[in-house]
């Protein structure tokens, strides 16, 4: 399943987004089209409007927020705060203490780790993953799986952006709802 959201005020969020994302051609590596939400963020009315509309989209009742390293954190934590839930951080590896949950994952450059902090989430909590970006993909379907073997009711996967060219929709479980707040066809 999958929606865009076209809510009332719609061209204003695709105009805070066209004019609020730079990009950087051949970063961090040749032929790689890099999109900054730091102008984003550095609007402070701009990214209320985006954190409201996000809010909106998200399905009712969610008590967990799993944001992934380092832009779902920027993310992820206000609109947790707007949902009244709480924000799990999904790190890279060996950035949590203790014994955390791990899944090593395949990118298609090489291959990345994602760690959850041990005993952060009670199976059957109603949760949402978070990230700024979906693109191949290869993140976000390690993030939900890792979120997954706490028990959790995944109820989506949610992304500011989305490349619809590189595939990362295809590569994310079927029975997981997505929605983008922009989608870019790449």
């Amino acid at each position: 399943m999958s929606t865009q959201q076209d809510a009332p005020g719609s061209a204003r969020l695709a105009e805070i987004l066209a004019t609020r994302i730079d990009e950087y051609p051949d970063f961090p590596a040749p032929g790689v089209l890099f999109r900054d939400i730091t102008p984003l963020l550095r609007d402070a009315g701009a990214f209320r409007e985006i954190i409201a509309h996000w809010r909106a989209m998200v399905p009712a009742g969610v008590e967990y927020v799993v944001g992934t390293e380092a832009r779902g954190f920027v993310l992820g934590a206000p609109l947790a705060y707007e949902l009244g839930a709480g924000f799990i951080p999904v790190r890279k590896a060996g950035k949590l203490p203790g014994s955390p949950a791990s899944l090593r994952y395949d990118l298609e450059y090489g291959s990345a780790e994602v760690q959850i902090p041990e005993g952060s989430l009670p199976a059957g909590a109603r949760t949402l993953v978070v990230d700024d970006l979906l693109a191949t993909g290869g993140t976000a379907a390690a993030t939900i799986e890792l979120t997954r073997s706490f028990g959790v009711e995944l109820v989506g996967a949610s992304f500011l952006i989305e490349l619809e060219g590189l595939g990362g929709r295809e590569k994310l479980p079927a029975d997981v709802p997505v929605t983008t707040v922009w989608s870019i066809p790449d």
